[in-house]
């Protein structure tokens, strides 16, 4: 094997951070198990937050094993249920469960890759998780209308803030798929605009444009005056000199201007970019829309996971406790 080859085998991507080292248990195993491992990474997981994640609980549970002499050959039912047992003494019943599914994908590929026999994760059961409600921070009509209206739009800045914090509300839109949109992305069709979603797994989604949101691209658009630019990014960095650059935005630069955009408006509560995807569901099922419409809007494989957004039975009322007469 050549030093380039060899080089290639010592990392794999691990997300914004760049890359990691290949975990010794791994590299001890020899060139085939190195090799099928790094494209475990590369060819078979293609989103980036699912690698990066995958990454860091594989590459935990393989340092795990180098720390008790477990080689990669000897790894067996029992060693992964201890693994899972002792890290749900530290972690949380969704990290312990997506760490046992990274695993049990990994050695799965290893099995096809004819470097192991069997699947020692296949039969490990993790812990029982049910989620009904989701955790995502939700902002009322009235809080998301007060964050929109304090955006100081005098500057492109403050219109491309807008533009797709509108965006995220108006459409559900994942931030991801919203900073990874074009200037095409965002098109006439008929009499309506359109905007194209490249969600996970590669699917294209088309959603309606909202007559707000609607005004706020058109508006981010003409004072950006990149609009003749069609496959450039929609959503841009800017400069020191508070100029837009060529650059397209990250989901992190997302996240810092909502914490700015959220300070700014005086809102005191903690809200991340989902917050905008369950919030414009919410507000939508309060104005009477349908849990399978807003799973159509939203992109949802399963009504189950909108409901999860859905927090316009939340509050409890006095009247209803006051039922409980003894």
């Amino acid at each position: 094997m050549s030093d380039g080859s060899k080089n290639a085998l010592t990392t794999i991507p691990h997300g914004d951070s760049g890359a990691i080292a290949l975990p010794a248990v791994i590299t001890g195993a020899g060139e085939r198990a190195a090799r099928r491992f790094l494209e475990f990474f590369t060819a078979n997981i293609r989103n980036p937050n699912t690698r990066a994640a995958y990454a860091r609980a594989v590459s935990d549970f393989c340092a795990w094993l180098d720390a008790r002499g477990v080689p990669l050959d000897r790894v067996e039912p029992v060693i992964v249920a201890a693994y899972v047992e002792e890290l749900g003494r530290a972690k949380s019943a969704p990290t312990v469960k997506q760490a046992l599914a990274a695993i049990r994908m990994l050695f799965d590929w290893l099995v096809v890759g004819q470097v192991l026999p069997m699947n020692p994760a296949a039969s490990v059961r993790g812990p029982s998780h049910v989620v009904k409600r989701g955790k995502t921070p939700v902002l009322t009509a009235d809080q998301a209308r007060q964050l929109l209206d304090a955006i100081d739009i005098s500057t492109v800045i403050g219109l491309r803030d807008r533009a797709l914090i509108g965006l995220m509300v108006y459409s559900f839109a994942r931030v991801g798929a919203a900073v990874a949109m074009n200037v095409e992305d965002y098109y006439a069709s008929g009499k309506r605009w359109w905007f194209r979603l490249h969600e996970k797994g590669g699917k294209r989604h088309e959603v309606p444009a909202h007559h707000n949101a609607e005004a706020y691209l058109d508006a981010y658009l003409q004072a950006a005056g990149i609009d003749g630019g069609a496959k450039g990014p929609l959503f841009r960095t800017a400069g020191r000199d508070r100029q837009l650059t060529g650059n397209r935005m990250h989901r992190l630069d997302a996240l810092r201007m909502i914490y700015r955009r959220a300070a700014d408006a005086g809102l005191d509560v903690h809200i991340c970019c989902h917050t905008f995807r369950a919030t414009g569901i919410t507000a939508y099922l309060e104005n009477g829309g349908t849990i399978e419409k807003a799973q159509q809007i939203a992109a949802h494989e399963s009504p189950r996971t909108t409901k999860l957004y859905d927090r316009t039975h939340d509050e409890l009322t006095l009247d209803e406790i006051e039922r409980i007469v003894i």
